[in-house]
């Protein structure tokens, strides 16, 4: 009898064991790990098993893989299997205008906010949006209020401080006669208090009445001063009211459109108050942003053209090219004026917009073309000399409806344009060609 300090089995008693079934998971492990080894790594042997190759063909390279220059030995490898099919166009390059493109939105030349500058309220009829204005034509026209009266009063303060002037210019002109004569009568006393038939003291009474005069006219000249600052001070306050009641008429600065409803009549305006909105259409703007790689190749007043959303296509020039990048994008801002007269752009468009730019050399091929090599490099892959293939990155110039134009090749390519996905470069091939025209 087994007690509570033996073994574990005597407490529980032996079970019927289940068989063991380890061994099927693990050969499946192995199994699928060896095809997966062959789909990746002997690819190119297997592929060649699978189109008959003989079992010495098999073991050996059956070529090189994307990037490597390959052996004198993997080329005879790769020659003694059977070659792929593919089909190449025979592509001749071309010289396009590769265009610098971006996008933008249409902008109105000119767009402000006129607002009131004085206080008051409105006394004319609006103008509804929409509405076509010219320079001068009335926008809003305020009460004048009691500024009609300080005009009045401000020309009134003005014409009395210009009657002081001549009672200013006398009363100069007395002084300086007073002091003249003052003079007179110290020469003689010194003179005479020379020959001793003066005293003393009379000398000294001229002498101060020199002094006299020379003061009254110090304040003669002083007087004529404050009226003439008078004067000025009136003339400024008639100015003032003046331009006060030219601020009551406020008008449009340029010819466009409201875009906003004229200041409601009897509504209160002041300072900074919105009284309309006006903008100019003709000409109008296609603003965008040129990346900093591309913007050396954008010159002012090159020809320029922009397709908006609704299809419309519009032509002009570059007026302006910004000096500075935007701190955020890195992009600078470039301009393109474009005539509107019959007002048909609106402001805020989306537009593609192309700016001609120096001619480069291209292949036109269709965009399927395009592949990748093992590094991620954008390019296309060519028959090259002995029908062997090869990989060439390209740049991405201009898309088409029916084709991408690509630089980076030579002036002849022979371009793979079938079956480029299936071999890699240093795979012999059977090409059959195609003319770039078909």
């Amino acid at each position: 009898m087994c007690s509570l300090f033996t073994r574990p089995r005597c407490i529980w008693p032996d079970l019927p064991k289940e068989p063991d079934m380890r061994p099927i998971p693990f050969l499946t492990a192995i199994l699928v790990t060896a095809v997966l080894y062959l789909a990746v790594f002997e690819r190119d042997r297997l592929l060649a098993f699978a189109r008959g190759a003989t079992a010495q063909e098999v073991t050996e390279p059956a070529g090189a893989a994307e990037g490597e220059s390959g052996s004198g030995a993997v080329a005879q490898a790769v020659a003694e299997v059977r070659s792929v099919g593919v089909v190449a166009l025979r592509s001749q390059a071309r010289t396009i205008d590769s265009a610098v493109r971006l996008r933008g939105e249409t902008q109105a030349i000119r767009k402000v906010a006129v607002r009131a500058e004085t206080t008051g309220a409105v006394i004319s009829e609006p103008l509804r949006k929409g509405a076509f204005v010219k320079t001068g034509d009335l926008l809003c026209e305020l009460d004048p209020g009691t500024r009609a009266a300080s005009l009045k009063q401000a020309r009134a303060a003005l014409a009395e401080a210009q009657a002081r002037v001549p009672e200013s210019e006398a009363a100069l002109e007395e002084a300086k006669a007073v002091l003249e004569e003052a003079q007179i009568n110290y020469t003689a006393a010194k003179e005479l208090k020379k020959g001793g038939y003066a005293a003393e003291t009379t000398l000294l009474g001229r002498a101060a009445g020199v002094r006299g005069a020379e003061a009254a006219i110090a304040s003669a000249k002083a007087g004529l001063e404050a009226t003439h600052s008078g004067i000025e001070a009136a003339q400024a306050a008639v100015a003032a009211a003046e331009r006060e009641i030219d601020l009551l008429t406020i008008t449009a600065p340029f010819d466009g459109l409201l875009e906003s409803d004229a200041a409601e009549l009897g509504s209160l305006l002041q300072p900074g108050s919105l009284c309309a909105e006006v903008i100019q259409l003709d000409p109008i703007k296609v603003v965008g942003y040129v990346a900093e790689t591309e913007v050396a190749r954008v010159t002012r007043d090159a020809q320029a053209g922009a397709r908006l959303a609704t299809g419309e296509t519009v032509a002009g020039r570059v007026t302006f090219l910004s000096r500075s990048a935007d701190p955020t994008t890195r992009t600078f801002e470039v301009e393109i004026t474009v005539p509107n007269p019959d007002l048909t752009l609106r402001d805020g468009q989306t537009a593609d917009i192309a700016i001609s730019a120096e001619g480069a050399l291209a292949h036109k091929v269709p965009q399927s073309a395009l592949t990748l090599n093992n590094e991620g490099r954008l390019g296309v892959r060519v028959v090259e000399p002995g029908d062997v293939v090869g990989f060439m990155p390209v740049k991405l110039l201009r898309d088409d409806i029916d084709g991408v134009w690509l630089g980076g090749l030579p002036e002849r390519a022979d371009i793979i344009v079938v079956g480029q996905d299936f071999v890699t470069k240093g795979v012999h091939v059977a090409p059959t060609y195609r003319e770039a025209a078909q």
